[in-house]
């Protein structure tokens, strides 16, 4: 796969907008600040293709990506306490009508801070995933930012804390040094191969 011919394709900021889905979607879904941004630069290689941006929560979009005949779909961040009950109904609906939109789903990559314990939203969405029978991976982002004790009882809390860990497959991810990225690519490219 080609990460760095990546391309901006556009941005919906309501699902009426939204193209039906003819070609494989990967699925970048997580609280606002998780990093998604940063994960799609590394893995595209480029340093501001996703806009990374220091204000949590600024994805108000979803924004496709296109690489070879595939799309890279980041949906807005989930949890920011900072806006209002509106603007975040209105990114429930989003992320909720996405899924609901019988879009040909290839894979979710759910990113979870590693830095912090698993989030009642993240939760639910590890629940809803399952409840819709999708295909995910979590990957835990800046995994670099943690010692090597404190980054193993965080794994182990975490992987506590999620249901069916056990069957769910877990990469430690940092987009600063690239650990894991090569992981994440293999688990995508997977996926592509077998659509």
């Amino acid at each position: 796969m080609r990460y760095f011919d990546a391309k901006f394709v556009s941005a919906y900021g309501l699902i009426k907008q939204l193209p039906r889905s003819e070609k494989t979607e990967i699925v970048f879904a997580g609280r606002s600040n998780v990093g998604k941004s940063s994960l799609l630069n590394k893995l595209f290689n480029r340093k501001n293709l996703a806009r990374v941006s220091a204000v949590p929560g600024k994805t108000a979009t979803i924004n496709f990506y296109g690489v070879d005949d595939v799309y890279f779909v980041d949906l807005p961040g989930y949890g920011y306490a900072k806006v209002s009950k509106s603007e975040k109904k209105r990114w429930g609906s989003l992320i909720e009508g996405y899924f609901k939109d019988d879009r040909l789903v290839g894979l979710v990559v759910l990113l979870v801070d590693m830095r912090h314990d698993v989030s009642a939203l993240d939760l639910q969405m590890v629940e809803f995933l399952i409840e819709y029978e999708l295909p995910f991976i979590i990957v835990l982002t800046k995994a670099d930012k943690l010692g090597k004790t404190k980054r193993y009882q965080m794994l182990e809390k975490i992987k506590t804390d999620l249901p069916y860990s056990d069957q769910i497959y877990i990469i430690e991810v940092s987009s600063k040094t690239g650990e894991g990225i090569e992981e994440v690519k293999r688990c995508i490219e997977d996926v592509c191969e077998f659509e």
